[in-house]
């Protein structure tokens, strides 16, 4: 797990150990190049993230075929630019982050359906509708083959991508229950291939 100075490490640490994997926390480049995969966790803002994550050896590493899964924030990096600063994110997918509608109270905090749109790794096991749990006040702005599935907060916004390695869920799975639970064990189960 990459640590970027903010998000939710121990909820995320936690939920992996119950799928059986020991995880260990990095800010240095070695740690990124040693690991079987990558998680970017949530919770903070873009621009911190975005300033200190290592850009070039993480898109490095996820082209060298490395399995990476982005959470809320950890999702929203995969971007090229976000509504919440200035700073570039990773462009590892099409689109950009947007502030959710001034339409709906913000953040969103509460669980909320999935609308799956593809058989996906990510999805493997998870039922249309099921609910999870969000956080957050941005959401990529995305359409496209990488989408999986979506949710509907004053917009329709992409919950689960999957594109070649790299995943991402806009909620939090380490909060979300069964759901989050499968969603957890089907990236690891993509890391142990």
């Amino acid at each position: 797990m990459f640590n970027y100075g903010a998000g939710n490490l121990y909820s995320i640490r936690v939920a992996l150990e119950k799928e059986g994997v020991a995880p260990s926390l990095t800010s240095r480049g070695e740690g990124i190049r040693e690991a079987d995969a990558l998680v970017l966790p949530g919770v903070g803002s873009f621009d911190q993230a975005a300033r200190v994550l290592p850009m070039e050896l993480i898109r490095g590493v996820i082209r060298s075929g490395k399995p990476v899964l982005g959470i809320c924030l950890g999702l929203q990096l995969f971007y090229s630019s976000s509504e919440e600063g200035s700073a570039r994110g990773l462009s590892l997918l099409r689109g950009k982050v947007r502030r959710f509608p001034r339409s709906v109270k913000v953040p969103q905090i509460g669980w909320n359906t999935l609308t799956v749109k593809r058989s996906s790794e990510l999805t493997e096991g998870v039922p249309d509708g099921s609910w999870v749990y969000y956080v957050n006040s941005y959401v990529p702005d995305a359409t496209g083959g990488s989408v999986a599935a979506t949710s509907n907060y004053g917009v329709e916004f992409p919950a689960l991508v999957a594109q070649r390695n790299i995943f991402g869920a806009q909620f939090h799975p380490e909060k979300s229950g069964t759901i989050g639970r499968r969603v957890l064990q089907n990236f690891v189960r993509t890391v142990k291939r």
